[in-house]
């Protein structure tokens, strides 16, 4: 039984070849590849098998097996490549691999960017839906194997309309090791550009790589809205970059509480501040008193109050509800958090929000709102509830779908 070859090459064509794969390709009687592959080898006496079809090639393959038979490949034929297809169709003790670099070994080394903790995602013939949670957990890295509809502007737009807290810079690297060699960057402000460029400003062999940038410590306060600030404009939790209560949700929540000026207001398990800052916006004389058991949620609140250009932002280091008893009274009281504490922290609430107060809950789990709905009833409290089920509009290629955002009840109580 002879040995079938997958040599890896790269857009440099023999001249990136060892001596040892070069006299392999040389004693070929089957030679196996792309037309680019095949060019590389004009004059070659070999038999040459054009790759379109690959289950079609490989039935090819199939019927010469007892010749010399070499594939050409890009790159590490078992990265992304043909090499799993050719295992799953060919006795692995027939085959042999001959990797060469891969375009993400090259485009990290062009950037001079160690990767060794990078994410690598292929979106090539894939849906762009599973590079969601990389972005969504601020992954610091991320490399992007392309395709003529997941080009650089799609990843761009589909970027664009998560609307998260981390910004990245985008490297779009063309035609890597080729003698027309182009990397290009898109800071994290020139991403609309980048979105709205055309197949046709892309050379087809390319690579994205996401690298995740630092906010900028204070915000152009004139192109913010008055309320419902956008997620990405909050610093977050660099392990946990969506923990926080999203925009959509925060509109609701703002219109419940029926803010009015010079209140107290408690914003219980506050997280980042997100909505505490939204409130600290538009009542500029209320005090809002900003609770959060984490130390790393109390440096966020800190630094977003400073981003946001807010003095009304009190944070209160410590667990509900004992942090809350030496509190002033409130007179609305926001729980986006409650810990596993919601009985104990409700109890606290009743007897420190005034008598004409305003209790919203923002729950995203049955148990929380079994046990908020319980306590409530077993009160005589006046509440209502409203079930929020959003989503969000994200491109895919030309077309759109709707991606849809964590169910979440609100429930505002009175007594």
């Amino acid at each position: 039984m002879t040995t079938i070859e997958i040599i890896g090459i790269g857009l440099d064509g023999t001249t990136g070849l060892s001596e040892n794969v070069k006299r392999l390709i040389e004693s070929a009687a089957i030679l196996v590849g792309s037309d680019r592959h095949l060019s590389y080898f004009p004059t070659h006496p070999a038999k040459k098998i054009v790759l379109g079809n690959f289950l079609e090639a490989i039935e090819v393959i199939k019927q010469h097996l007892e010749e010399n038979i070499v594939v050409l490949v890009t790159g590490d034929p078992l990265f992304f490549g043909l090499g799993r297809l050719l295992l799953e169709k060919l006795p692995s003790e027939q085959l042999r691999f001959h990797p060469h670099l891969t375009s993400v070994q090259l485009a990290f080394n062009r950037l001079k960017v160690p990767w060794q903790d990078a994410k690598i995602i292929s979106v090539h013939g894939r849906s762009l839906d599973k590079l969601m949670p990389l972005l969504q957990q601020g992954v610091e890295k991320i490399a992007i194997l392309t395709d003529d509809k997941n080009n650089p502007s799609a990843i761009a737009r589909f970027y664009q309309e998560l609307d998260l807290p981390t910004p990245y810079d985008f490297l779009i690297c063309e035609n890597l090791g080729g003698s027309n060699e182009k990397v290009t960057h898109f800071a994290a402000e020139e991403i609309s550009k980048l979105a709205f460029l055309s197949n046709q400003d892309f050379i087809s062999l390319n690579i994205v790589i996401l690298l995740r940038q630092e906010k900028e410590e204070l915000l152009n306060l004139d192109t913010l809205p008055l309320f419902g600030l956008p997620d990405s404009a909050f610093s977050s939790f660099e392990d946990r970059p969506g923990l926080m209560t999203k925009r959509e949700i925060r509109l609701i929540v703002l219109g419940e509480l029926a803010l009015a000026p010079q209140q107290v207001i408690w914003d219980i398990g506050a997280g980042t501040g997100s909505v505490s800052i939204e409130m600290a916006r538009l009542c500029p004389t209320a005090k809002i008193h900003a609770i959060e058991k984490t130390a790393m949620g109390i440096n966020l609140i800190e630094k977003n109050c400073q981003r946001f250009q807010v003095n009304n932002v009190i944070p209160v280091g410590g667990t509900a509800p004992d942090s809350l008893t030496k509190l002033p009274s409130p007179h609305r009281i926001f729980i986006g958090g409650s810990g596993g504490n919601i009985a104990s922290i409700l109890k606290t609430c009743q007897e420190k929000l005034q008598a004409d107060g305003i209790l919203v809950l923002a729950l995203a789990t049955l148990e929380n709102l079994n046990d908020s709905l319980v306590w409530l009833s077993e009160r005589n409290w006046n509440y209502r509830l409203l079930q929020v089920q959003i989503s969000r509009s994200v491109s895919i290629g030309n077309m759109t779908r709707l991606s849809p955002l964590n169910p979440v009840t609100i429930v505002t109580a009175t007594r």
